[in-house]
């Protein structure tokens, strides 16, 4: 009889665990990127990584020259930056001499999850609608 008992709360706790383990998988597959699917999440991140990296070259530009440059101007000067796409997201510019916001936006199929649109500006910090 103690034998069964410890079986079945071996078994028991197994469940416990494997129900977390999946549970925590797919909650770090949703905060990864927001989208539901792993691809998804790898382009999400990879498309916030882009962001981060035209900021930083904007304001880098900015500190030398004292103003913000197109994607275009900047790829022109020399300028190491991403494409001007990642997977479904495609990235435009709006900038002015003081001031840049440069927009990711998604151009797949529906996909429960994924971020439409994804930005950065001078403030470096990465916007998701």
């Amino acid at each position: 009889m103690g034998r069964i008992m410890g079986l079945l709360g071996l078994v028991i706790a197994l469940a416990i665990g494997a129900y977390l383990w999946t549970h925590s998988a797919q909650d770090a597959a949703t905060a990864a990127g927001g989208a539901g699917s792993p691809k998804m999440a790898i382009d999400v991140t990879g498309v916030k990584n882009d962001l981060l990296a035209f900021g930083s070259a904007e304001k880098q530009n900015f500190a030398l020259q004292g103003k913000y440059l197109s994607l275009d101007a900047l790829r022109a000067a020399g300028t190491v930056i991403p494409a001007d796409h990642r997977g479904p997201y495609t990235y435009s510019a709006d900038v002015s001499d003081t001031s840049f916001r440069i927009t990711a936006t998604y151009s797949g199929e529906e996909i429960k999850g994924a971020p439409k649109t994804l930005s950065i500006s001078e403030t470096m910090e990465i916007q998701t609608n």
